[in-house]
């Protein structure tokens, strides 16, 4: 996705000495930090006159280009525009950053969003196509057997049908394993070897029974080819480094992929077909007890189902129940595909995220058609909540069906494609689907509502600061500043000057923004105002603040001390968390920071300053944390 940062991040790739100049790039909390070639092909004159960009330094055998608060951005738009995946890095110390802790649940969430994200608009496209090939095949512009439709068809369901490829290509991204060895994993479980088990032996390997799914195969599966791919990145972690250099470029993807594959056929999904084993056990017993509490049943967890590839188990009892004169589980989970439709549009109107504004739209279109992936993945299932209130909707949908009897009497299409399912043709009899009709609607409405009532955007992350001289980032709008000012307390104990004597340029040059530094004689961090820390830098080093009263603070604990990689630095709060001042945000070990050569001296920076008429330094000399140190006029 193109971003506003592009133009200036071509500038960069180009005076640093062009895309082949560099070996590594990464960054910290406020410079990209490259590792080149030859610096001598660095037009280091252009970059420091260049807009978005503060300064050019260069020091510790990296040059570095000073951004501002919103390099993380700049960084993605580097690495992007000049296709430097390989040579990207981390930033600096995030391998032994502390890490957020997650329950199960939003850790499963955080995977399965963030591996179905890159794709996101693409997936939509294909589920855009499949419901008006259905639509006008539908109307009978279309004939579903000729070549128009076969061929577009073949365009739209690709991404349904070669999901696991696609999920083993960014799954790889996500947990470091090679992009081709993740790809390979899921093109292997969609082999026409492995989707054909009449036609071929796959019953066994090495002699151990394979157990299949219950669909039979793994094509449009999502949970195993995840899985898999994470073992094997955890796998070839373990491993890797006892395989001789010599032998490492064949040998290391070889015994992966031979060991996760194998892993995957005799493990994840023999679990998987166990667990749709039980479940068909559990619904069979449901239906037999009450409809309506078959229906809320199915309505309610169908979603949950699916994600998990589970949803098969219940496939062949509704076909059993169709020849048998009509089913209730596909019926009870009709109302799904309608609350997600409504609870898309109410989170379109309601939500100012420009990502989902761009989303909603074609998840919107695809979820009308019953391709709900892209409402699911894209926007319902990552912010938890419309997620569970749909599933709450479907529930109580699919007790009213079962409750009024809705049968499905044949498979039909999805979405408003499928109200043809329950029509009864042999008693020539609409009552089922005129029911059906009224219950989706009731759906979508319920899900509109739903959101339009309790949907919450999340918190927006602090704008990202301009630097003084920035004029690509002047569509940022600052938050509003207090017409009081506020006044800044000393966060650390030590003694106060102006930040013209620090060593780095960058800070001393005030081209980050006014203040004041501090060298300290206790390493204990507090927090210099009420509000909420915006970015705690994975190394420990630096915090960024928002102040309640709008004023942008940066604490930068000593002169390149990103180089430690969060050696001698204990964080003891976290991004997002909301202090008070004096609160204590981070022990450091001062001694760690000089024994290693470096300046302890801690700038702290107002990074707005440009949203102020002025920011002055309020103490010089020996100050304690609490102290006022730094004013700023409005």
């Amino acid at each position: 996705m193109a971003s506003k940062y592009d133009g200036l991040s071509r500038i960069i790739i180009q005076n640093v000495g062009g895309k082949n100049n560099i070996t590594a790039i990464t960054h910290c909390v406020t410079r990209l930090r490259f590792t080149l070639k030859d610096e001598s092909k660095a037009n280091t004159e252009i970059l420091k006159s260049t807009d978005g960009v503060v300064t050019v330094m260069q020091s510790g055998g990296q040059y570095q280009v000073v951004i501002g608060n919103h390099v993380p951005d700049v960084f993605a738009s580097v690495v992007s525009v000049g296709h430097l995946e390989s040579l990207a890095a981390k930033p600096d110390g995030d391998e032994n950053a502390p890490k957020e802790k997650m329950n199960p649940f939003d850790a499963f969430i955080s995977i399965v969003t963030g591996v179905f994200t890159p794709f996101l608009g693409v997936f939509c496209a294909c589920g855009i196509l499949k419901g008006l090939l259905a639509l006008l095949s539908t109307i009978g512009i279309l004939n579903a057997a000729g070549g128009t439709y076969n061929i577009l068809y073949s365009l739209g369901d690709a991404a349904f049908y070669f999901l696991p490829p696609i999920l083993g290509y960014t799954a790889a991204k996500r947990f470091k394993l090679p992009e081709m060895e993740g790809l390979l994993i899921g093109l292997a479980l969609v082999y026409p070897n492995m989707l054909d088990a009449a036609a071929l032996d796959i019953s066994n390997l090495f002699r151990i029974p394979v157990v299949l799914p219950p669909s039979g195969n793994y094509a449009s599966s999502v949970i195993p080819v995840i899985c898999a791919v994470a073992f094997a990145a955890w796998f070839e972690k373990l491993y890797k480094k006892y395989i001789p250099d010599t032998i490492k470029m064949f040998a290391v993807p070889l015994i992966t992929l031979t060991v996760t594959f194998s892993a995957t056929v005799l493990i994840i999904g023999p679990i998987a077909s166990i667990v749709s084993s039980g479940l068909s056990f559990v619904f069979n017993w449901l239906y037999g007890v009450s409809s309506i509490a078959m229906g809320a049943v199915v309505g309610a967890l169908w979603q949950v189902l699916v994600m998990f590839g589970l949803h098969w188990s219940l496939i062949p009892i509704a076909l059993i129940n169709m020849s048998n004169g009509g089913d209730i589980i596909l019926a009870a989970m009709f109302g799904t595909t309608f609350a997600q439709t409504g609870a898309v549009a109410g989170i379109w109107l309601k939500s100012k995220d420009k990502k989902i504004k761009s989303l909603a739209p074609a998840a919107l279109i695809s979820a009308v058609a019953g391709v709900t992936e892209p409402a699911i993945y894209g926007i319902t299932l990552p912010k938890k909540g419309p997620f569970f209130r749909t599933c709450a909707i479907s529930g109580i949908a699919g007790a009213f069906l079962g409750a009024f009897g809705v049968k499905a009497f044949q498979m039909a299409g999805m979405g408003v494609f499928g109200y043809t399912a329950y029509i009864d043709t042999v008693n020539n009899n609409l009552h089922g689907m005129i029911i059906a009709v009224v219950i989706s609607l009731i759906c979508i409405a319920a899900g509109f509502i739903s959101e339009m009532l309790f949907y919450k955007e999340d918190a927006p992350a602090a704008a990202p600061v301009k630097a003084a001289d920035n004029a690509a980032d002047e569509s940022v709008s600052a938050p509003a500043v207090s017409a009081a000012g506020e006044v800044l307390a000393a966060p650390i104990t030590g003694k106060a000057m102006p930040l013209s004597e620090l060593t780095d340029e960058a800070f001393s040059s005030g081209a980050m923004g006014g203040g004041a530094a501090i060298s300290p004689t206790i390493g204990e961090v507090y927090a210099p105002a009420d509000g909420e820390i915006t970015v705690f830098f994975p190394t420990g080093h630096a915090i960024g603040m928002m102040t309640d009263k709008g004023t942008e603070i940066l604490i930068h604990v000593g002169m390149d001390t990103v180089s430690l990689n969060g050696k001698g630095f204990t964080p003891q709060k976290k991004t997002g968390d909301h202090v008070k001042q004096g609160e204590l945000l981070l022990k450091v070990d001062l001694d760690v920071i000089r024994e290693a050569g470096l300046s302890a001296d801690t700038p702290v920076l107002v990074t707005n300053s440009d949203e102020f008429k002025d920011v002055l330094q309020k103490a010089n000399g020996e100050v304690s944390h609490g102290d006022a140190l730094v004013e700023v006029i409005p």
